[in-house]
């Protein structure tokens, strides 16, 4: 099969892959594309994901003007790593990347003219809504794609996983990994591409970034991150603040996700006093923006058309 022409296996010329240093000095890697006459947007990625990535979407946002900035977080990608096992996705306390996502985007919000939006990915989508909830960032728009509203624990109830987490947080601990991620299965392999993506171009793109840079590349979250995750999403879910939250926001979700729970997403969307939410069906897995073309196509279209209306050029 030969490489669609439209993925990118190089990084995009005129890119800046650069540093950024958090307040406590933690190096994160960042990368800037685009001459920003239509604005600035900041891309958040989602757990286990690199800039690498998503180099397609950065491309598309920056052919429209928008100079595109994005960063790998604290422990994951090419900004380091919270355990000893360099494949494991660790954090002590979800708080943490929120306070490095206000930070940075205090650095960012000095850079270049015009609307400042933000687009959040899964993990990322929940902690971008927490922290606009909580003050830490004020975009002028802001897009949620696949949130991570809620996890979807598929035939186990949330009770039930919780238990089970607290159970293996004491046998494994906090920073064991909380399976196993053989990616030398074909079959297993099959199975993750199906969680994510129905383009099996996309998947073999991320595939082919993690085999040539090895060192960007994470696995399964650990004990810990599960943990926070549940506490999380629950304590956002629960926060009064949602419904205050007054930043124009764009959901996309999928009801077929097998990751985030599109129940959660729903619930919070409808507390949201100035939200668009669109949710597509089983033509879209989990990665919305690396979906196959009819899919991400549209997405694209959805979310230009948004930041057209509610946050236009200056």
């Amino acid at each position: 099969m030969q490489a669609n022409p439209s993925l990118f296996r190089s990084w995009p010329p005129g890119g800046i892959l650069d540093r950024w240093v958090a307040p406590d000095g933690w190096t994160h890697r960042m990368f800037t594309l685009g001459d920003g006459s239509r604005g600035q947007m900041l891309m958040i990625a989602g757990r286990g994901d690199m800039i690498e990535k998503y180099l397609e979407a950065v491309m598309h946002f920056a052919t429209r003007g928008w100079a595109v900035t994005t960063f790998d977080w604290r422990g994951q990608g090419g900004s380091g790593r919270l355990t000893d096992d360099p494949t494991v996705g660790h954090v002590q306390d979800f708080g943490q990347w929120v306070a490095d996502l206000g930070a940075f985007a205090a650095d960012w919000e000095t850079r270049g003219s015009g609307p400042h939006v933000m687009l959040g990915h899964s993990m990322g989508g929940f902690l971008l809504l927490r922290a606009m909830a909580e003050g830490v960032v004020r975009p002028d728009a802001a897009v949620l794609t696949a949130p991570m509203l809620g996890l979807n624990g598929g035939m186990i109830p949330r009770w039930l996983a919780r238990i089970i987490v607290a159970v293996m947080l004491k046998i494994a601990g906090p920073t064991g990994a909380a399976w196993t991620q053989n990616e030398a299965s074909a079959a297993r392999l099959r199975a993750r591409q199906r969680r994510l993506t129905h383009s099996l171009e996309r998947h073999d793109d991320e595939l082919w970034w993690r085999r040539t840079a090895p060192d960007i590349s994470l696995g399964a979250p650990s004990w810990g991150w599960l943990d926070q995750a549940y506490r999380a999403t629950a304590a956002l879910e629960a926060d009064t603040r949602i419904a205050a939250m007054a930043v124009p926001t764009l959901i996309l979700s999928t009801d077929a996700d097998q990751l985030v729970c599109p129940h959660a997403i729903r619930r919070i969307a409808a507390r949201l006093p100035d939200v668009a939410f669109h949710a597509y069906g089983a033509e879209a897995a989990h990665e919305i923006l690396r979906e196959a073309d009819p899919v991400r196509l549209d997405a694209l279209a959805r979310i230009d058309a948004f930041w057209d209306a509610r946050a236009p050029a200056t």
